[in-house]
């Protein structure tokens, strides 16, 4: 997936939100005693995760990235987009492996199948 992605799904903004307050209201604490500054880095961390974790979709494949690195996924390597008790999305893949996708869940399903040029399928239910 060396294009731009059409389509990019990532973690709320609220989780954004939360971490810049968690920062803002460590920064006291933190300015307190300087041994207590290594603090920061846990909002920090929370901020970058947020705004880079999320799963990148086109017409090639999906991008699943995480806090560090990212992993790529061909269409034809998915057998199949599953969801959990939670409504979170997971690719189950050809070769047996499952891989969540990070934000994406039933509520937006379609958009990412549609976004990766898939055709939507439901499965035969049992009678």
């Amino acid at each position: 997936m060396s294009r731009k992605p059409v389509l990019r799904v990532r973690k709320p903004g609220a989780l954004v939100v939360a971490a810049v307050i968690a920062f803002v209201g460590t920064v006291p604490f933190a300015g307190a005693r300087w041994q207590l500054a290594p603090i920061l880095l846990i909002p920090l961390a929370v901020l970058v995760w947020a705004l880079r974790a999320g799963t990148d979709v086109d017409a090639e494949g999906l991008r699943v990235r995480a806090l560090f690195g990212s992993t790529s996924v061909a269409w034809s390597r998915v057998a199949e987009l599953a969801p959990d008790e939670r409504g979170r999305i997971s690719a189950l893949l050809t070769d047996g492996k499952a891989l969540r996708l990070t934000g994406v869940t039933t509520s937006n399903l379609a958009a990412v199948l549609q976004a990766g040029g898939q055709e939507i399928s439901n499965p035969p239910t049992p009678d």
